[in-house]
């Protein structure tokens, strides 16, 4: 029986690489899915391809009437219940400290930070009242990083807020708990999305990503995607306040492995 026979969940960031994935597993097992993306195109064509079970809804998630109108969209979809929230949408800017602007520190913490306060409140919101009617808990996904515990000098910004989502989970985890909601979330290293794969082309850069990875290669968004459905099914049931690092055994490491020619093709 698939892991998640009839459940209604929202995955933001969920025109491309991570959250796409995980919105093509989610129908897989048997979810309805709201995708959610600033980008229209990207995010229409995704719903489409996804069939009847996906519907897109442009949000930006840094601000709650937009938050709000697509938990309010989910529901009138996919008949009244929010089941599973899946806080994947983030940014990046890279630039060093010294140089960093207000703005873009402003920009990524709204994004990363802000947004999955404001989507994870707007959904354990509807869960609560749920709960109340004698529904099932749901469960809430938010995406960290390896950088909530490593840093990398010129993403201050996105090491940041990824650290701060770490804290907001387990926040998260706490305060709902009395509900039975479980808050969870996963912190991915180096997965080969589109902004990564244009780095790893560079031979040197790929040399660099592997020495530091133990497994010996750059993860698929597929590999994060098993990850979320594991933590939005039943199969976690006594696992809130955690983070699953799906990173090939980096952060286990505290030296760098060789990488040989052959896995550089």
């Amino acid at each position: 029986m698939p892991r998640l026979e009839n459940k209604v969940a929202i995955v933001t960031g969920a025109a491309r690489g991570i959250g796409l994935a995980i919105a093509k597993r989610f129908i897989e097992e048997g979810a309805k899915v709201v995708l959610a993306d600033i980008d229209e195109t990207a995010g229409a064509i995704a719903a489409k391809h996804l069939g009847g079970n996906a519907y897109f809804v442009r949000c930006d998630v840094g601000s709650s009437n937009e938050v709000q109108n697509l938990i309010d969209i989910a529901c009138k979809m996919f008949g009244g219940d929010v089941d599973i929230a899946i806080n994947n949408a983030g940014i990046n800017s890279a630039a060093d400290f010294l140089e960093l602007k207000e703005s873009e520190f402003d920009r990524v913490m709204r994004v990363n930070v802000k947004g999955s306060f404001l989507l994870g409140q707007a959904a354990a919101r509807k869960m609560v009242a749920q709960v109340k009617t004698g529904k099932k808990p749901g469960a809430i996904v938010n995406m960290s990083s390896i950088n909530a515990t490593v840093a990398i000098p010129n993403h201050v910004a996105y090491s940041t807020s990824k650290g701060g989502i770490q804290q907001l989970t387990r926040s998260m985890a706490l305060a709902l708990a009395p509900y039975g909601i479980r808050v969870n979330a996963i912190g991915p290293g180096s997965i080969m999305t589109e902004m990564l794969s244009s780095v790893a082309k560079d031979r040197e850069a790929r040399r660099l990503l592997l020495a530091r990875t133990p497994l010996g290669r750059i993860g698929e968004p597929e590999e994060v995607a098993s990850v979320a459905v594991f933590l939005a099914s039943d199969e976690a049931s006594y696992i809130t306040g955690e983070t699953i690092h799906a990173d090939g055994g980096r952060l286990a490491l505290n030296y760098t492995v060789p990488v040989e020619d052959e896995q550089l093709k």
